[in-house]
């Protein structure tokens, strides 16, 4: 088991463990998006500590929603024109796993190549890069993984380099501003990933007492997703459940939901975590009884068909034609090193059944 990232997880992270910050470099590029880090008041709050300790500062802030390869490229470009020598990622997954990629961009000597780098084979090294998430889905503080989108390929991909974080700050605070529809499709995305690390070919005791911990706290604070009320007690808790399922799947990766998931993000536009979700009792049905039965308890269900009903009512019905749910599965099929992380046995038809499954279960 490997996840080398200090983690800090407490209200008032980023003030609490401001000199850890400050003593990654001497010139930050801060990578964000547009406006939340403004919002909930993340963004002020690095900004102050590095002016607090003579820091100098970069921001780009323009990462979208699953951002492409050329937004990296581009933000690591501004960090290098401004001499910046580490990495602060400020937001939701979006704009952590940019920052990781940027990170690892800015340790290469010449950024000429700079996108075909990120899916090249080779070394791992990257500019210090703390992490400061705003959002409690991705766990993305604590992986390795940079998933990027490539418009050219109608796809999203993992870049080909591990990049874990020096340091990583969890503020549930954070999460007060969040509209509740932001709060739903990651706190949803941060349950799949402790589903699909549990039913994974990767999994062993130890990161399966990871998922354990990780369900434990998801059920506890789920009610939050009805109507976004929380204290700064659940929302701390949103976040270390999503912590705690980036550790997980650190270990293992992901599987099919998620795979199958890019092509409704790519395609349709549908929230990410709202996608791998819709894939998600698929890939239940498929497993083994008991182990769909201890993790769908363990949420909080009674049943999958509990699952299903919950997904709709807080998540709506999705309306996918069949010809994208099949284009989706021969996609994936492709992939074979992810199809083969599920821990049975899945063939071509099998894989577009558990695509299908969901359309079915939106039909009744």
């Amino acid at each position: 088991m490997y996840m080398p990232v200090p983690v800090h997880s407490e209200p008032y992270a980023v003030q609490r463990h401001r000199q850890a910050l400050a003593d990654l470099g001497t010139h930050a590029l801060i990578v964000t998006g547009r406006s939340s880090s403004r919002t909930n008041g993340s963004l002020q709050e690095v900004l102050e500590v590095l002016q607090q300790h003579g820091r100098s500062v970069t921001v780009f802030d323009t990462v979208e929603e699953n951002p492409s390869v050329d937004t990296v490229v581009q933000a690591a470009e501004a960090g290098q024109q401004a001499g910046a020598d580490f990495v602060i990622g400020v937001g939701g997954g979006s704009p952590l796993d940019a920052a990781k990629a940027v990170a690892f961009l800015l340790a290469q000597s010449d950024l000429t190549t700079g996108a075909e780098m990120l899916y090249r084979s080779g070394n791992d090294r990257h500019v210090p890069l703390a992490l400061v998430p705003t959002t409690c889905g991705t766990g993305s503080e604590v992986t390795p993984v940079s998933v990027l989108t490539r418009p050219a390929l109608q796809t999203k991909k993992s870049i080909s380099h591990k990049i874990f974080a020096d340091l990583a700050l969890i503020d549930g605070r954070y999460l007060a501003t969040a509209p509740l529809s932001v709060l739903r499709n990651t706190a949803l995305d941060a349950l799949t990933h402790l589903i699909e690390s549990y039913l994974n070919r990767q999994a062993d005791e130890l990161s399966r007492m990871i998922v354990d911990a990780g369900l434990t706290l998801w059920q506890r604070y789920r009610h939050v997703l009805e109507t976004g009320e929380a204290d700064e007690n659940e929302r701390q808790g949103l976040m270390n459940a999503s912590a705690l399922a980036g550790m997980a799947i650190a270990q293992t990766s992901t599987t099919i939901p998620h795979g199958l998931s890019y092509s409704l993000t790519i395609r349709r536009h549908i929230p990410h975590g709202k996608a791998v979700g819709y894939f998600t009792a698929g890939y239940l049905a498929a497993a083994e009884e008991a182990d769909r039965q201890y993790l769908l308890c363990k949420a909080g269900f009674n049943d999958l068909n509990d699952f299903q009903q919950w997904y709709i009512r807080l998540y709506g019905r999705i309306e996918v034609e069949e010809r994208l749910l099949r284009q989706a599965a021969e996609e994936l099929w492709q992939n074979q090193q992810k199809v083969q992380t599920a821990p049975f046995a899945v063939t071509q038809e099998s894989l577009y059944a558990m695509a299908l499954f969901s359309r079915q279960g939106m039909e009744t």
